[in-house]
Formats: C-alpha cells, sequence, structure tokens
C-alpha cells in the first residue's frame, strides 16, 4: 500500500490513481516485469547531486542518465550520482530504493527526462518494493512541476 503521505497528497488534490501490486522486486527491470509494465512507462526516481545539491532525476526504467548531458543542460559543474547513505534519511516513509518521484514532497527538486512526456500515463514506485501508483503524466507534472530536460539515453 502507497503511503499515507503519497495517497492523501494523489486524493487532496483529486487526482486519478490506480494502485499495481507485484511480488517484491527491486531494480526497475524485475519491477517492470513482474507488474507487466513497459519500461518506458515505468519511471524510476535516481538521486543525484548537482553542484553539491541533492536533486530527483526521474526517467524512464530503461534508459540511464547521461552525466555529461544532465551537467551540460543544468549548466553545473559537477553532477554525480548520490549514495543510499547522502538520501536515506531523505525519505523517512520509504523503503530505500522506492522512492516515487515526488521530490516535492521531500523537498527537493525534481528533473524529469523528456522521453517521459510522451507517454500518457506512468507508473512508479510507492514507497515500498511490491506496490506501483499508476497515473496520468500531465497530472504528474501538475503536482511536480518537474524542470523537463533532456538527460537519459536508452541502451
Amino acid at each position: 500500500m502507497p503511503t499515507t503521505k503519497l495517497r492523501e497528497f494523489l486524493d487532496s488534490h483529486q487526482v486519478k490513481y490506480s494502485t499495481i501490486k507485484h511480488s517484491p522486486a527491486y531494480t526497475a527491470q524485475e519491477i517492470a516485469a513482474s507488474s507487466h509494465t513497459p519500461g518506458k512507462e515505468l519511471a524510476k526516481s535516481i538521486i543525484v547531486k548537482i553542484d553539491g545539491k541533492v536533486v530527483m532525476a526521474v526517467l524512464p526504467a530503461s534508459y540511464r542518465i547521461n552525466f555529461d548531458r544532465l551537467k551540460q543542460t543544468t549548466g553545473a559543474k559537477t553532477v554525480e550520482l548520490a549514495t543510499e547513505r547522502e538520501f536515506e534519511d531523505l525519505f523517512p516513509d520509504c523503503q530505500l530504493g522506492a522512492m516515487p518521484p515526488f521530490g516535492n514532497l521531500y523537498g527537493m527538486d525534481v528533473l524529469t527526462d523528456k522521453s517521459l512526456v510522451d507517454d500518457e500515463e506512468i507508473a512508479f514506485n510507492a514507497c515500498n518494493h511490491q506496490d506501483l501508483i499508476r497515473l496520468a503524466f500531465k497530472d504528474f507534472t501538475k503536482l511536480v512541476k518537474p524542470k523537463i530536460l533532456e538527460f537519459a539515453w536508452k541502451p
């Protein structure tokens, strides 16, 4: 079950969403397979540090971050992957690695890769390793107000 904080936020904005239960899975590829969700529609949240500031990067599960492109598009001097130790306390209601792409609920900026814009709906971790939430991408952008950039590539 999604955390109360996330559910209350979605419900308070009258957003239509569905919850998808799946067997426990920990990598984006396992989650996509277990939940029968195309990798392009499964949004994963990666925590990065941009010039030392912790930021959430959201991209399709089947893509990877191009750190050079992210650095270039943000105008940053440094961009690096944050370690789990650096962000584990920022998501007290989530299992490690199961953060939803709602960084705004946790006081952080959210960057979303442009490749997700074409998806009518996205699915994402609901703070644990066995639930997903699916909602309209337009509702996600309305609630999160992410900065949409090009920083991901499909291997």
